[in-house]
């Protein structure tokens, strides 16, 4: 089967030494980073355990073990040591997520013992942008949601990741999780809306950010609502928002099936830099 691994949960001494592995990709790491300069590396208050990877006693590539299985800097050797701790502790988390090498070659060896995955999505082009659209006008009506309109807001967050994931966030724990995300991004100054008659009919958030790179995430347009050109102004407004109080490089990721997002995305101004891939259970 697998090799023994080389790979043990780091100490949360080793905290300098762990955002210098993270900071060598800062599009590509910005979740993972975001929550280590946040939580540090206690397991409790990152949501999981860091796992490192050692070549000649120094930490050379990481993996976060929690509600995600995400490689990070991972090079084919410390793959396959990650896999074979996840595999000796078992299936606990609901995706796999990271680049696109590190990510398949990872299920590579995990898919014969975790199969079925529920959905693979192999192809998720990842796109930056360094500059506010030059092309799209910012949509003057997209503003921050305030902490008084968690509620008005929220419907539209579970409509976009039911779409998007296929399931619900509700799910479980009556959603209260998600419902403290939410506002957390809310109370963070990061979840940005455009309301009309009191009803969200875009909205987006800046889901990580640090110091070099953000990422937005849940982009959603009413569905009653959609093809009338509400996307691309809304987007730039919030890239508007990012590059001028959060981060100097602004990303997202999107699935390869979804054209006419990515379309969108290219005429706001992001550019294709990488690629994500995602296995969901």
């Amino acid at each position: 089967m697998l090799t023994a691994p080389s790979v043990r949960p780091v100490d949360p001494a080793e905290l300098d030494d762990v955002l210098r592995v993270l900071r060598r990709e800062p599009v590509n790491n910005a979740f993972i980073t975001a929550r280590v300069e946040t939580a540090g590396l206690d397991p409790w208050r990152l949501g999981g355990e860091m796992w490192g990877w050692y070549s000649a006693g120094r930490l050379a590539s990481l993996c976060y073990a929690g509600a995600n299985l995400v490689p990070l800097c991972a090079e084919p050797a410390a793959v396959r040591a990650f896999a074979e701790r996840a595999l000796r502790q078992g299936r606990r988390c609901s995706s796999i997520v990271g680049p696109a090498e590190e990510t398949a070659a990872l299920w590579s060896y995990l898919e014969p013992h975790w199969a079925p995955a529920r959905e693979v999505r192999a192809c998720q082009p990842l796109m930056a942008a360094e500059r506010e659209s030059a092309a799209v006008p910012a949509d003057p009506q997209v503003r921050r949601v305030r902490r008084d309109e968690v509620e008005r807001v929220l419907p539209a967050c579970v409509a976009m990741f039911t779409e998007e994931v296929g399931v619900s966030p509700l799910a479980g724990d009556g959603g209260l999780l998600y419902q403290a995300r939410v506002a957390e991004l809310v109370g963070a100054g990061r979840s940005f809306a455009r309301f009309e008659d009191g009803r969200v009919v875009f909205k987006a958030e800046i889901g990580a950010a640090t110091s070099a790179a953000c990422q937005i995430q849940g982009v959603w347009v009413a569905p009653e609502r959609r093809g009338e050109g509400l996307s691309e102004p809304g987007m730039a407004a919030v890239l508007r928002y990012a590059l001028r109080e959060v981060s100097p490089v602004i990303s997202l990721y999107v699935n390869d099936f979804n054209a006419a997002a990515r379309a969108s995305y290219r005429r706001v101004g992001f550019r294709e830099v990488g690629t994500f891939m995602s296995v969901l259970f």
